[in-house]
Parts: structure tokens; C-alpha cells; sequence
């Protein structure tokens, strides 16, 4: 069986401020391509034995002979949400005190449109385990940002210090910046790869004010 490795990427801008009340929310989405090829052939000549009134006269006639091929691809990532933005609003400090304190989750979402029936095979790198179907395509997604430098498994954030944001998948698994995340099926039922963002508390001294980050994500697929 051959697979074809397919791969899309986008930006996610976060952003918020922390005050002496509450963090903002927002969505992500995803797309992919079905494919028409087709060779035109136009011939100039009448068909065997045919002889119609004034074939001739009236102008050149011909036939036009039309071959195609219709292809599937796994998913396409919606044009929506290869560059949006997350809201995350305002989080109170009394919420983040002591290191490991949460806000609020938000959640965002990639959405995947026209996915079809080709099947999938991606690795787990984290298990070794293999997730494959013959019909449901299977994707794996990566986030590429700075990390927190107390706490590496948090996204660094611009604008104060002492919080990070946390990434997790529609599984509450946590999320690793720059490797692939657990394979997950799609189907055209189940279309949105579901994760949220949260607020997080790192040793760093907290301060208030407006932040911000910026991800990169990666979406692959077989």
C-alpha cells in the first residue's frame, strides 16, 4: 500500500492581558484538495461511414473526446485558520499564585474540510504505537513556538512574566512543542481537531499587563 504524505501549516497569534481579574478566548480551523485532471482531444475529420447534409459546406465540425481522472486527498486545512487569532480575556492574579495555578482553558479549533474515505497510518513517537485504517485518514499536528524558560513545556509569552501557556489536545493530552502530537482520526462527521490554551503559572515573579505569543503549526497526514 503506498501513502501519500501530505503536509500544512499556518499561525496561531495568541493573545490577552492578565489583570487583577481574568485571560480572553478564540477558534482555529483546517482544509484539503481533491483533485481533476482531463486531456481534451479534438479531431477534425467525420466518423467512419458518416455523410450528414452540408457536413462540408457550413464550416469545419469535429469531436471532442474528453479523459479524466479524479483523485482523493486526505483533508484540506480551511483558508480560516492557517493564520487566526485567540482570544484568551482577562484572568484574575489571585487565580495564578502559587506555580502551577491554572486560568480558564480556551478552546480553539483546527478545521478540516472535504475529508474522504483514503486511509491513514501515522506513528505515535512518544509509544511506538502505530494508528492506522484502511478508510479513515489519520493526521498528527505539531506546534512550533519559544518556550517558557522556567517551564519548557509551556508556550513563552511576551507583555509580563510568570505565566506560560499550556496546549492540549481534545483528550487533555498535553500538547509538546515541536513534535508531532498523538495521531487522531478524522472523518467527514468529525472534521475540527479540538485543543485548548491555558494560562499557566511559572516561578517567575507575576506581573499584570497585556501579553501575547504567536505558534506555528504543522498538520500532517498520510
Amino acid at each position: 500500500m503506498s501513502h501519500r504524505l501530505r503536509n500544512e501549516r499556518g499561525a496561531l497569534s495568541l493573545s490577552s492581558a492578565l489583570r487583577k481579574k481574568n485571560l480572553r478566548t478564540g477558534l482555529l480551523t483546517v482544509v484539503a484538495p481533491l483533485v481533476l485532471t482531463a486531456v481534451l482531444m479534438a479531431t477534425l475529420s467525420l466518423p467512419a461511414g458518416a455523410n450528414p447534409d452540408n457536413w462540408d459546406v457550413e464550416g469545419e465540425h469535429g469531436e471532442l473526446h474528453v479523459f479524466g481522472a479524479l483523485t482523493e486527498g486526505a483533508c484540506r486545512l480551511d483558508m480560516a485558520s492557517t493564520f487566526q487569532q485567540v482570544e484568551v480575556g482577562e484572568t484574575p492574579n489571585a487565580r495564578l499564585r502559587k506555580v502551577g495555578n491554572l486560568g480558564t482553558p480556551v478552546t480553539f479549533r483546527l478545521q478540516l474540510r472535504d475529508c474522504v474515505r483514503s486511509g491513514g497510518r501515522q506513528r505515535d513517537l512518544r509509544t511506538g504505537s502505530t494508528t492506522w485504517d484502511a478508510l479513515q485518514p489519520v493526521m498528527q499536528v505539531s506546534f512550533v513556538a519559544p518556550a517558557d524558560v522556567d517551564t519548557p513545556s509551556l508556550v513563552q509569552v511576551k507583555g509580563v512574566t510568570g505565566i506560560g501557556l499550556r496546549i492540549r489536545d481534545g483528550q487533555e493530552r498535553d500538547i509538546r512543542l515541536g513534535d508531532r502530537g498523538a495521531p487522531q482520526f478524522v472523518t467527514p462527521a468529525n472534521d475540527a481537531l479540538v485543543y485548548t490554551v491555558t494560562p499557566e503559572r511559572t516561578k517567575a515573579p507575576l506581573t499584570t499587563g497585556s501579553y501575547r505569543a504567536v505558534m506555528n503549526f504543522s498538520l500532517n497526514y498520510d
